[in-house]
């Protein structure tokens, strides 16, 4: 009986653990910052996706020390093959280039490294909102952003202080050696906050209309500021003509993630100072799920990725001890 016993909590315990393993339970991190983008690196960690925790109590995990504003905007994270996790963010207002920091663990980072990409262009006025992707298909990373060249296309400021951006891209194998600098998406007009997702063959551009107004379809003028989605077969593109998605205007900062065998997507309502959500099943009809979205209201403009439950629990732990 005694053997019987012992073989029957084995058995249990077996059948728990592949349980576990198979239950399709999903961990994701969030990484944001507040106020002006002054303090540091925030991050928020989720089992779902809508209901959202402070790591660290809220308090920075980590200060970017790199010349300028000293800011630490639009932070966006996403994992190498090698198991590294690479961070990219908007260092100021008016620098030509963006922070970098990698980690093994996401709470401890490694120093500052600028990444001048757009040190070419004398006159470029911003290098705004970077988000980091890595192409399974090409092996590399893209880093993409938003600036404005004066003079560059034919609009003439359609946003605050008569800025024009379009989105721009690099690529780099190991932060050492990039790519020259290239023109990523022109949707014809002004364009920033790109987050590219990837599901099957298909790759998913979510990004920002910045104009302040801009046509319908029934040719009257509208507000602008909001959520469109354009799609492509490879990360360069090319990408088809965006559609909205969002239900308001005067947002910003999409990122959009899977959660079981949906999409979710979260965006930074700025003007109305707190958070929205969007769900779909196919990614072609969307549904406003803010009401069921819980996250802290100082969180800003960041990036939506998926964690393991080792990771999860470890960023859990650090948050306890505050």
């Amino acid at each position: 009986m005694k053997y019987n016993a012992i073989l029957c909590t084995i058995v249990l315990s077996l059948l728990t653990s592949f349980a576990s393993a198979e239950d399709g339970q999903q961990y994701f991190a969030f990484s944001y910052f507040t106020g002006n983008g002054e303090h540091g690196l925030h991050l928020l960690v989720s089992q779902d996706g809508l209901k959202w925790d402070k790591v660290n109590g809220g308090v920075p995990l980590y200060r970017q020390t790199l010349p300028g504003d000293n800011l630490m905007r639009d932070p966006s994270i996403c994992k190498g093959p090698d198991g590294t996790w690479h961070l990219v963010w908007t260092t100021s207002w008016k620098r030509d280039f963006i922070g970098h920091s990698t980690s093994a663990d996401l709470i401890h980072w490694t120093p500052s490294q600028a990444i001048p990409v757009m040190a070419h262009e004398p006159t470029c006025r911003n290098t705004w909102a970077p988000e980091i992707f890595y192409d399974d298909a090409t092996e590399q990373f893209y880093i993409f952003w938003s600036s404005t060249i004066p003079g560059r296309f034919s609009e003439r400021g359609t946003s605050e202080s008569s800025l024009d951006h379009r989105m721009y891209f690099v690529t780099t194998k190991d932060f050492k050696t990039f790519s020259p600098t290239k023109l990523f998406f022109n949707p014809g007009h002004n364009v920033i906050d790109g987050m590219i997702a990837k599901l099957d063959k298909t790759y998913y551009l979510f990004y920002k209309d910045e104009r302040l107004k801009r046509p319908a379809e029934d040719g009257s003028i509208v507000e602008g500021k909001s959520i469109w989605l354009a799609t492509a077969p490879s990360v360069e593109g090319p990408y088809t003509a965006g559609k909205i998605v969002s239900p308001m205007n005067w947002v910003e900062g999409p990122t959009a993630f899977r959660v079981n065998n949906r999409w979710l997507v979260l965006y930074d309502c700025y003007a109305a100072h707190h958070y929205g959500a969007i769900e779909s099943a196919d990614g072609v009809n969307w549904t406003d799920v803010t009401d069921k979205l819980s996250i802290p209201k100082e969180v800003r403009h960041g990036t939506v990725f998926e964690i393991s439950q080792k990771e999860y629990e470890a960023l859990k732990a650090v948050g306890s001890r505050q």
